[in-house]
């Protein structure tokens, strides 16, 4: 469990989030990088080889780096040289937000299995092309398996189970029919099955409430019955990347989250180094005010952020001692 931090006290992550890609070929009817949120917000481009080299050499400590969030990580095309450099420097790389794996070389597929990433969960939101496209809007199901397969021989070419693969599943009215056969396929792949609840219920909900909740964990068919019965919300978790798992953009700039799409804090992480620009005036303010020791400020992202606003709504903070 985390434990809670003193006012004040510096954070030495030794796991950040850094955005490779904030490009993305598919369009997802409700995902903000298809809405332009996402450039809009903090920009369009691709992490740079050198950026990355430096950001490790300049950071031994550093043991874990997740790599997805917003964009495809397989578009930018200077991902096998930072596949290379972590696997020699020893930092564990992950995809744990998601990749599409819609456009992806043989060669690239194969780098992931020679320089051991560690774990890349797949999205995939139905067990047939059908299905699956009516939310992956370009992409296509039958591709993203086949890549699958090849990430598998090269897999038993090398002799190893890195990477490890998930295969996440965004819980849909169109799609829910086929959660068991996806549980078939998955494990017929190797991969474990990740259920998550749609974000907007506006958007195809869930229409066998029951049989939905006997699939997920946590007995729940959406975002908001997860709240009623945990008093919490869904995404809450999320908080705590500002302390364990900060986020960093593809050209520097402090995130804190993978939440955070519309404004950076002041630090930079290439420019100010890591540890400085995580430890920056402005993010230690933001962990004051999830906390509740601080009040809301405006040139502070999380001042605008639902969860955020929905915490105090609720007149709740963060509980750095829960997981």
């Amino acid at each position: 469990m985390p434990a809670k931090l003193a006012n004040g006290e510096t954070v030495k992550p030794t796991k950040i989030r850094l955005e490779v890609s904030t490009y993305c070929q598919l369009r997802c009817p409700t995902c903000p990088t298809t809405m332009g949120d996402t450039h809009r917000g903090i920009g369009a481009g691709f992490l740079k080889f050198e950026n990355f080299r430096k950001l490790l050499d300049d950071n031994p400590d550093l043991e874990e780096i997740e790599l997805s969030n917003y964009g495809e990580i397989f578009l930018n095309p200077e991902l096998p040289l930072m596949l290379k450099h972590a696997f020699e420097k020893g930092v564990r790389l992950t995809a744990r937000n998601g990749v599409n794996l819609n456009n992806a070389t043989d060669e690239m597929l194969e780098a992931l299995v020679r320089y051991r990433f560690e774990f890349m969960l797949c999205s995939l939101d139905g067990a047939s092309n059908e299905t699956y496209s009516k939310y992956r809007i370009r992409g296509n199901f039958d591709k993203v398996i086949s890549h699958i397969r090849k990430i598998n021989a090269f897999k038993k070419k090398h002799g190893t189970d890195l990477p490890n693969l998930g295969w996440q599943f965004v819980v849909f009215g169109h799609n829910e029919h086929e959660i068991a056969k996806a549980r078939e396929m998955a494990d017929e792949l190797n991969m474990s099955l990740h259920l998550k609840l749609n974000w907007d219920d506006s958007f195809s909900p869930v229409k066998d409430e029951a049989a939905v909740r006997r699939e997920m964990n946590a007995g729940v068919a959406s975002r908001k019955e997860y709240k009623e019965k945990f008093g919490r919300q869904y995404t809450e978790h999320i908080c705590h990347q500002m302390w364990d798992w900060p986020q960093v953009n593809w050209n520097g700039d402090i995130l804190g989250c993978c939440r955070n799409n519309w404004g950076s804090f002041a630090g930079n992480a290439f420019r100010d180094g890591l540890e400085g620009s995580l430890n920056d005036e402005t993010i230690r303010y933001a962990r004051e005010m999830l906390l509740g020791r601080a009040e809301p400020r405006d040139d502070i992202p999380c001042t605008t952020c639902r969860l955020y606003k929905n915490m105090r709504k609720a007149e709740q903070v963060l509980e750095r001692d829960e997981t």
